[in-house]
């Protein structure tokens, strides 16, 4: 079941005390990103972020969950209607993560 637009909104919003948010489009249903760091999924109505250490300092609950089958355990979170908290969380995971890749272009191959 693919998450609804509404709630992924919703979790956006919740973070954006982090940084530039951003949710897209993946394998029906969203990653999410912060400053263009990828930082999580949002699957079937649930969020899930990437485990790091600095993340887990922060979480009022530890619950790994795959966010779909077959996928590795992320963070669930389930307290999602605390912004303060969101943003905290997502702000300490993208700090641990590293920078993504510049894509060449078709020209730099």
């Amino acid at each position: 079941m693919a998450s609804n637009p509404d709630f992924v909104q919703y979790i956006a919003d919740q973070c954006s005390g982090a940084g530039n948010i951003e949710a897209k489009k993946m394998f029906g249903d969203f990653g999410i990103y912060c400053n263009g760091k990828i930082f999580g999924l949002i699957c079937d109505n649930g969020f899930y972020l990437k485990p790091t250490e600095a993340g887990r300092k922060l979480l009022r609950n530890e619950d790994m969950r795959p966010p779909y089958d077959g996928a590795k355990p992320y963070f669930y979170i389930e307290d999602v209607d605390d912004q303060d908290y969101l943003s905290a969380l997502v702000h300490a995971t993208c700090a641990e993560l590293p920078t993504p890749k510049l894509k060449k272009t078709k020209n730099e191959i």
